[in-house]
């Protein structure tokens, strides 16, 4: 049995990316493709955290919003941000208005700019990248964390990060290419060249989740 919606174009995917015209698209031009420049890495990493808690289509929805209000997620630019910054934020109702993923969002700016020092986030970021990837044919089958994903949260944490808990990290992982956790008979498995075709019966058993929340 597999989870996958065949849509009018004849292509295969999960349920969640199969009718709404945004999410599609996202899924068949953007999520699990490698994300590999800082600029580019600190947009997902935001926009991960700001999901927490909401559902991915909410952001996806505000994105547009989310660049402007954010200076396009320039890391350099995000943490000079200061309390004027702060309360144009928390007044602009095309994005998310919390104040302590705003908060979270300068202080990862920052973080981010200390890891200059040390290879950058890109380098950091990818150095969790598993030696597998699952090979999941169901939704149930799609882990939300990972012993990698939780070995990078706590390593980010320890240089500044907050909101990087392990299941935002591992949906950043998921987003970013680090890993493939496109069921087996969607369109896009294997899509982002990082991981080979997947193995049958290598799936990774989980309990829930594989898609963006």
């Amino acid at each position: 049995m597999s989870d996958v919606v065949v849509g009018d174009d004849g292509s295969a995917r999960p349920a969640w990316a199969a009718t709404d015209p945004l999410m599609r698209d996202y899924y068949d031009t953007e999520w699990g493709m490698p994300v590999r420049d800082e600029h580019g890495l600190f947009e997902r990493l935001s926009l991960e955290a700001f999901q927490s808690g909401l559902s991915w289509a909410t952001i996806l929805r505000k994105r547009p919003a989310f660049r402007v209000a954010f200076a396009d997620f320039d890391p350099e630019i995000v943490a000079r941000f200061d309390d004027d910054d702060r309360a144009r934020l928390l007044a602009d109702a095309g994005i998310v208005r919390n104040r302590l993923k705003v908060d979270a969002t300068i202080r990862n700016a920052q973080a981010t700019l200390d890891l200059r020092a040390d290879g950058g986030l890109v380098d950091f970021v990818w150095s969790f990248q598993p030696a597998e990837t699952p090979a999941p044919r169901t939704m149930a089958e799609v882990p939300t964390t990972s012993p990698e994903s939780v070995a990078l949260s706590k390593a980010l944490k320890a240089r500044g990060f907050t909101f990087v808990g392990p299941t935002t990290m591992h949906a950043l992982m998921e987003a970013a290419g680090l890993i493939d956790t496109h069921l087996v008979d969607s369109h896009r498995r294997g899509s982002s060249g990082v991981w080979p075709a997947p193995t049958v019966g290598s799936a990774t058993p989980a309990t829930d989740g594989g898609a963006p929340s």
